[in-house]
């Protein structure tokens, strides 16, 4: 499953180390983060749990850029 988010972020190099920090997250098959539209595209493992793995890439994503907010919801 695909799913696109609104995503703060403030920099293309903040982009990229966030786009990074969420592939890694058990669960994400793949990620991707565009500065230009403050998107975030995330491709979820067959039978995740999508909203908690979400949690878990913000988490990953404030270390990165601490006042980064993503639209779970």
């Amino acid at each position: 499953m695909k799913k696109t988010y609104k995503i703060e972020v403030d920099c293309a190099a903040c982009a990229l180390k966030m786009e990074e920090a969420a592939k890694n997250i058990q669960g994400v098959e793949s990620a991707t983060v565009s500065f230009m539209t403050q998107k975030m595209k995330v491709e979820f493992a067959e039978g995740a749990e999508e909203e908690k793995i979400m949690k878990q890439v913000l988490k990953a994503c404030k270390k990165v850029e601490p006042d980064c907010e993503i639209c779970i919801s």
